[in-house]
């Protein structure tokens, strides 16, 4: 599993926080990650607006998904959203007002309030004490909300979900306290509904601007004024009573935002931030800002996409007409497609001269694989594909003082490692084989691993 999208964003608004799974427990190990260059890809496919939906969608370049049904389901919000304009011009119309709130929200959850006097350094720190963060952090999810409850219903299973998440929202103890009142009693903070009518509280509002507790104040002015006489004060030294006295407003609001910093804003925030209601609406809201980012990739890319069809196959087959490469070909009217037909065969072998485009046709394959993967659309005029369980690419690798072998070795571990983690549903692609002393070594070591890859039946390319 990987970690909670809102932990990985964390304080520093990181929206490339996730990382590739150790090799054979995921789809892509690291070393694959590398280089096929996923950060290259996650720029050319990024549209997304808000901070969580391209967390989620580099978080989803590095976990692709596994399941047919599931990217199934995707594929289906893509062809809905792409039919019903109306649907999502009110859909990108949430996610666009989710973005304009959304950076005050993590600030609210993840930074510091220095109060009037305070110095805020970095973009986490804010002066006063808090109450305008709050006020519009917590529009976020109030927004979503409302947004979502104003939508039709969609068709597709995997949108329909995402706004019902958002929905559901509505009716948690998190989305009550935001929309407030919230009530500070002796032992905790409680929504309207779970404060009982005689229960003696602070009820909270956001802001320093307390109406009721000012005219408080100035209603016990008045009647010291009045009463000062019969307190044997001279009216005479009234005032130099009120030149010492009104200074002591100045104590108003630090002593007031204190109080609403340290014991609401903060242990609210405190709540939100490990409320499990509070992430999913924010998974919710990355997801949905994915599927607009597949949709503007697509209209953006200068070229044919298509939803690939889905294959359900024991070994792994791919079926590419025209295909692009996913970064080079966007926007590129020059670019020079390529057919492949890796249906029904175990081994490929990819050649040609130096600089002729081997390596970037091969990182192509696996890229495109990777974009279906996560639902995506891909740059050919016609695709289909079975899902693998692991998209390996091997490429040589330059050896450190600190590794224990040399590069012969150290390359020949990862083909090892791959090879055991691979299965006939896995595409493996080799971008050379370790060199070896001779080239009768060499060719007796690359028959015996390719031979043993043939052995397993999956999909393997060899550059």
């Amino acid at each position: 599993m990987h970690e909670p999208l809102l932990k990985a964003i964390g304080k520093e608004l990181s929206v490339r926080a996730a990382k590739a799974a150790a090799i054979g427990e995921g789809v892509l190990d690291e070393s694959t990650f590398n280089t096929i260059e996923i950060d290259r890809l996650f720029d050319a496919v990024n549209h997304a607006s808000t901070i969580a939906g391209q967390a989620t969608l580099y978080r989803s370049l590095a976990h692709p998904l596994s399941s047919i049904e599931t990217i199934s389901a995707k594929q289906e919000a893509l062809k809905e959203l792409d039919a019903k304009p109306d649907l999502r011009a009110h859909i990108e119309a949430l996610v666009r007002n989710a973005a304009t709130n959304e950076e005050e929200f993590y600030r609210l959850l993840f930074g510091a309030f220095v109060g009037t006097f305070g110095d805020p350094k970095g973009k986490m720190e804010t002066g006063g004490y808090g109450h305008k963060t709050y006020r519009q952090g917590t529009q976020l999810m109030l927004g979503l909300v409302r947004g979502a409850r104003s939508l039709p219903i969609p068709e597709s299973s995997y949108l329909r979900a995402c706004l019902d998440a958002l929905r559901t929202f509505g009716s948690t103890r998190s989305h009550a306290l935001m929309e407030g009142p919230a009530y500070v009693t002796e032992k905790a903070i409680k929504t309207r509904s779970e404060k009982w009518l005689l229960t003696p509280a602070i009820k909270f509002t956001p802001t320093l601007f307390k109406p009721r507790l000012i005219a408080l104040l100035v209603a016990a002015m008045g009647l010291f004024m009045y009463y000062a006489p019969e307190l044997g004060i001279a009216r005479a030294v009234m005032p130099a009573v009120m030149v010492f006295l009104l200074p002591s407003f100045m104590l108003y609001g630090p002593l007031i935002g204190g109080f609403d910093r340290d014991h609401i804003i903060y242990p609210l925030r405190d709540e939100y931030r490990g409320s499990r209601d509070v992430q999913l609406a924010l998974e919710a809201l990355g997801q949905i800002d994915e599927l607009l980012s597949f949709h503007r990739y697509a209209k953006a890319f200068g070229g044919p996409t298509v939803l690939p069809g889905l294959l359900r196959s024991d070994r792994h087959a791919l079926i590419l007409e025209a295909v692009r490469n996913p970064i080079l070909g966007k926007d590129n009217a020059g670019y020079v497609p390529n057919d492949i037909n890796l249906n029904g065969v175990k081994l490929t072998f990819v050649t040609g001269p130096n600089g002729g485009g081997k390596t970037a046709f091969c990182k192509t394959l696996a890229q495109v694989q990777l974009l279906a993967q996560i639902g995506c659309y891909v740059p050919a005029e016609h695709a289909q594909l079975s899902v693998a369980d692991r998209i390996f690419y091997q490429a040589p690798e330059a050896n450190t003082l600190a590794d224990r072998e040399g590069r012969f070795g150290t390359e020949l571990q990862r083909t090892k490692a791959i090879f055991f983690a691979s299965s006939p549903r896995s595409l493996v692609i080799l971008d050379e084989l370790a060199e070896g002393t001779t080239h009768q070594e060499k060719l007796e070591i690359s028959h015996t691993i390719l031979g043993g890859f043939y052995q397993v039946g999956n999909n393997t390319i060899l550059v």
